[in-house]
């Protein structure tokens, strides 16, 4: 998994998720990728398909694509 590290302790990743269209989009990807251990930020952008999250370590990518399945959405990959 490639991911640039911001700050000591953080690592920010950016992943692409088809399917996002709104807010509630947002909201929703947000909600179910935040809940994964390690995860403290999460901003999803709809226009872009595009999912930032900050962790404190490299996040496991098939917890990454739970989560947005659960959302309702699908995981394309990193940005």
């Amino acid at each position: 998994m490639t991911a640039d590290t911001d700050t000591p302790g953080s690592v920010t990743t950016v992943y692409q998720v088809s399917g996002m269209s709104c807010g509630h989009c947002e909201g929703s990807v947000s909600g179910e990728i935040s809940e994964i251990a390690g995860v403290t930020s999460v901003k999803a952008v709809a226009s872009t398909g595009e999912v930032t999250v900050i962790s404190t370590a490299p996040l496991d990518e098939e917890a990454v694509r739970a989560a947005v399945d659960e959302a309702g959405f699908e995981l394309a990959g990193q940005a």
